[in-house]
């Protein structure tokens, strides 16, 4: 019997992952537990499954692999997150900006702001009785 493996993409709405858990066939599939190894017939239609129902072109909501794929995948996601910058390793220097650099524009002097009075306020209604 042919099998894929398949993992529901983590919640992430700015990319457009909205799906929390999704259940077909009897499975459940949440993020949390990662990698699934499901029939291939289920792992075609959850290929086919995106993260907005009604929307086409919405982003794919599972990743479906073969198993070297997902290994490869894996090991790529891995090196990924093992790339921070340690205190021993050789960091080049990062220049900061001289004192006094301005990043925003100042406000011009020619149009001084107006002081805020209490007589632009609508008029206050009294109350009901």
């Amino acid at each position: 019997m042919e099998t894929l493996l398949v993992r529901l993409k983590p919640y992430d709405p700015r990319r457009g992952f909205k799906l929390r858990r999704f259940t077909f066939a009897g499975i459940r599939f949440q993020p949390e537990q990662g990698w699934y190894r499901v029939e291939k017939s289920v792992g075609e239609y959850l290929r086919s499954v995106r993260a907005t129902t009604s929307d086409e072109h919405s982003p794919p909501a599972f990743d479906v692999h073969t198993d070297t794929e997902a290994q490869a995948l894996d090991d790529k996601e891995a090196d990924k997150a093992k790339q921070v910058h340690r205190a021993t390793d050789h960091l080049e220097l990062v220049p900061a900006r001289p004192v006094g650099t301005v990043t925003t524009p100042e406000p011009s002097a020619a149009t001084p702001a107006k002081p805020h009075s209490g007589t632009d306020r609508e008029p206050r209604r009294g109350k009901r009785a």
